[in-house]
């Protein structure tokens, strides 16, 4: 996802305090804190529900002037082929698997890589259903594992029953409620609507 188009919600505790860029989500997030707010606050990042550090300490234009993403900083070059992105890693296979590699047209890298591609290509609808319900459930345990139904709602996620999964979180607070409905649409993209 690039940069620009990434985006940020910030929790105390069951509510749902800012979601948007992060230096918009971090501000509000520091203005909330200095208020006194105080339950524990987290930073997710929308697309893996990761918790994002980010240092609240000073004011807030301490606190935007000491973000920055990983991503803009350049990795280090090593040995290989830079400009393809090539990277070495090991793996183990059978010997008949090898040598079925090594006699393909460009040898086992060649081979690799088509085979690997091939398979993101077939399966793409699965993985991405896949991830976003992973993304899901990362949320559900990090901020709604104490909520009534959690451990059902877990299991109608996995077993892509959205109408059960919807009907077990409405007892949950609003702004948890709301989180998990808006990523549930990714997460159920694939799914049944119920059995």
């Amino acid at each position: 996802m690039p940069e620009d188009h990434k985006t940020y919600t910030a929790f105390a505790g069951i509510r749902r305090i800012a979601s948007g860029d992060l230096p918009s989500v971090a501000a509000k997030t520091k203005a909330t804190l200095d208020q006194g707010e105080s339950a524990s606050v987290l930073i997710l990042d929308d697309e893996t529900c990761r918790a994002v550090e980010v240092d609240l300490r000073g004011t807030a234009e301490d606190v935007l002037s000491r973000l920055s993403d990983p991503a803009d900083k350049p990795e280090p070059r090593g040995p290989g082929r830079p400009r393809l992105g090539v990277v070495a890693r090991e793996v183990t296979l059978l010997p008949r698997h090898w040598e079925w590699l090594n006699a393909q047209p460009g040898g086992a890298s060649v081979a690799l890589r088509k085979l690997v591609e091939e398979a993101r290509r077939s399966n793409e609808s699965k993985d991405r259903t896949r991830q976003a319900q992973e993304t899901l459930y990362r949320f559900m345990s990090t901020l709604a594992g104490d909520e009534a139904g959690f451990e059902e709602a877990s299991r109608a996620l996995f077993a892509g029953d959205r109408t059960l999964f919807t009907a077990l979180i409405q007892l949950w607070p609003k702004d948890l409620r709301a989180y998990a409905e808006k990523l549930a649409g990714a997460a159920f993209a694939n799914g049944s609507a119920g059995t």
